[in-house]
């Protein structure tokens, strides 16, 4: 089937369904650097939980170490979980909503193939 062949509304949805597809690739990517940013931070709070509530502690400032209380490191690193948490579940609410959107458009695509290339319901 040459381009001209392929009716306007299917080529609308092969480029909705590759638009969709992009997408999803790049919700994925993103919350799989939110999930590593978690990891590094929970392993940040487990240490920090060992060392003694007098240790001298240092967090960093760019591409400075600075020295910092115990109590305000793990204030940051909990805000900093808790923000990673809020964003990895906003994230997969995105991964969900596009898994179901390619789902529905491969259905139509599925459906014009079948039907050879005859709107159905569109």
């Amino acid at each position: 089937m040459s381009r001209e062949e392929v009716p306007p509304w299917l080529r609308e949805q092969l480029a909705r369904f590759e638009q969709n597809q992009q997408s999803l690739q790049a919700v994925l990517a993103q919350k799989q650097q939110v999930e590593m940013e978690l990891t590094e931070v929970e392993r940040a709070l487990a240490e920090l939980r060992k060392s003694p509530d007098d240790g001298v502690v240092y967090k960093s400032a760019g591409s400075l170490l600075i020295k910092a209380s115990k109590v305000d490191v793990l204030k940051d690193l909990e805000e900093r979980r808790e923000l990673g948490n809020t964003r990895v579940t906003v994230l997969a609410r995105q991964e969900t909503r596009l898994r179901e959107t390619l789902k529905e458009i491969q259905s139509k695509l599925e459906e014009a193939a079948r039907s050879r290339g005859q709107p159905q319901g569109s």
